[in-house]
């Protein structure tokens, strides 16, 4: 046998891809990234709008509770700028979320929310006030917005629920 001669010996095997196989892969690829992609954006959005809504929903339960414990009154309020509602509530006497000596502040329009407050309605006023014993002063919604997606915050001032329509 000539096992010294390459040309004699086995017939060298050719590992890999052609031009037309890689090309195919790629549009393949193509095809489900432009799939994929709406609806990883609706998705995102449905997040941001759900996750607004329950922030609002236990920050109201918060600030009934604040008010019962404290035998004072707690005003949840919304902020705008311009007419405009900026996106950011605060519940007056409470503690900040990072530092204690501000007032309790939350940005809907900053990460991981990234949602707009489109219209709110406490009995015509942007605000609920709870009274000492943590009763709310009005029922009223709340609209937020993210992408396309839009969720109602409906609070009940008689049982003090809030829910997400």
């Amino acid at each position: 046998m000539n096992e010294g001669n390459p040309r004699t010996s086995h017939h060298a095997t050719r590992h890999g891809f052609n031009l037309f196989e890689l090309v195919m892969v790629l549009a393949i690829m193509g095809i489900m990234a432009a799939i994929a992609a709406p609806r990883f954006g609706q998705a995102s959005a449905r997040y941001r709008a759900d996750v607004a809504a329950r922030r609002i929903c236990k920050d109201l339960g918060l600030a009934s509770r604040a008010a019962r414990n404290a035998g004072a009154s707690r005003t949840f309020k919304f902020e705008r700028s311009g007419g405009a509602y900026t996106g950011a509530y605060t519940i007056s006497s409470l503690a900040g979320l990072v530092k204690s000596s501000d007032t309790y502040r939350v940005d809907l329009s900053a990460d991981p929310y990234r949602s707009q407050v489109d219209s709110v309605n406490f009995g015509g006023s942007r605000k609920v006030m709870f009274n000492g014993y943590g009763q709310a002063g009005s029922s009223g919604t709340i609209v937020l917005k993210s992408g396309d997606l839009t969720r109602t915050v409906t609070f009940d001032a008689t049982s003090g629920k809030a829910s997400i329509q």
